[in-house]
């Protein structure tokens, strides 16, 4: 009941989207208005209070940074090496699906519902956000400016919502100005108004999933290749947690965190930020199956550790 409790409302919010766009009840035109809402205001707002907000501690470097190392050759050397096989008309943008893991909507809920309470899976979770939002945005930015002049990339990077949110909540981070207007007078009315502004993130994220959500005989088999090098990967990944950190994986509780967690969806956050790669909606539409098919290999990530580790 509790993987039932966690997947329920993103299946209805993925299944939301899909009928919006078979029944004609959301056009087009409608669904980018959408996009445009959540890809150039809140999505901004999300990133800039997670960063400004951040725990740095210093004890959880040698993890964070494994996995962020992790994520760039994900990025930088499997996507690109693997291009061939997993279809080169899509190698654009499928190398980012390999790239980060959907821990607060997925992982987080799913692990908590077998430790009670933890912040094991938050660790990685600061690997993928530095991935996401910072690496990421700057790799689409210079992406989707080729053929452009070292000025218009350079502005296109440094205007770039996500960028500049990066900067400015490290920068509340970092001063320590978070802290103090959290702690102060204003305190409440700040963390209200950010929590206004990000609670229909993860929605809004998994409707347009949804919508975009097609799957056909002409897709289902580089979408299973790719789920194949992204599970290969992933596999790699948790081996290597067992060769540099054995002492945290005979932790029983970080072992399950490593298992699920990394076993899980590439970061829903994902979606907006490839929309400018995006040559065609069949294309927004083999993200959307992706990131959603391969729930299934959570889901029996999660049953095996609740069955014989748990």
């Amino acid at each position: 009941m509790a993987a039932l409790a966690t997947l329920l409302p993103v299946f209805f919010m993925l299944a939301l989207g899909w009928a919006s766009r078979q029944f004609g009840w959301v056009t087009p035109g409608q669904k980018a208005g959408a996009n445009s809402v959540l890809f150039d205001l809140l999505f901004p707002i999300l990133i800039f209070n997670l960063l400004s907000s951040a725990d740095l501690d210093k004890s959880v470097l040698p993890v964070v940074g494994y996995v962020f190392v992790m994520y760039l050759l994900a990025l930088l050397v499997i996507g690109p090496l693997t291009a061939r096989f997993t279809g080169t008309d899509r190698a654009h943008f499928s190398k980012y699906l390999l790239a980060t893991h959907e821990g607060g909507n997925v992982a987080l809920p799913l692990y908590l519902s077998i430790v009670g309470a933890s912040s094991n899976t938050v660790i990685f979770d600061l690997a993928g956000t530095v991935t996401c939002f910072i690496v990421i945005p700057i790799m689409i930015a210079r992406e989707a400016s080729q053929g452009a002049s070292p000025a218009d990339l350079m502005r296109n990077i440094i205007t770039n919502p996500f960028i500049i949110a990066v900067a400015l909540g490290l920068l509340l981070n970092l001063t320590g100005l978070y802290g103090l207007i959290v702690s102060s007078p204003f305190g409440p009315a700040w963390t209200g108004t950010i929590s206004m502004a990000t609670s229909p993130i993860v929605a809004l994220i998994l409707f347009c999933l949804g919508y975009d959500l097609s799957v056909d005989k002409d897709t289902l088999a580089p979408i299973l290749k790719l789920g194949g090098v992204r599970l290969a990967w992933s596999t790699l990944i948790i081996l290597g947690f067992f060769l540099l950190f054995g002492g945290r994986m005979a932790d029983h509780e970080f072992l399950m965190a490593v298992l699920i967690y990394f076993m899980c969806p590439t970061g829903f956050g994902m979606a907006p930020l490839l929309q400018p790669l995006y040559k065609d909606r069949r294309e927004a539409g083999f993200t959307s199956a992706f990131m959603s098919l391969y729930i299934i290999v959570t889901l029996i990530a999660y049953t095996i550790v609740v069955l014989f580790i748990a």
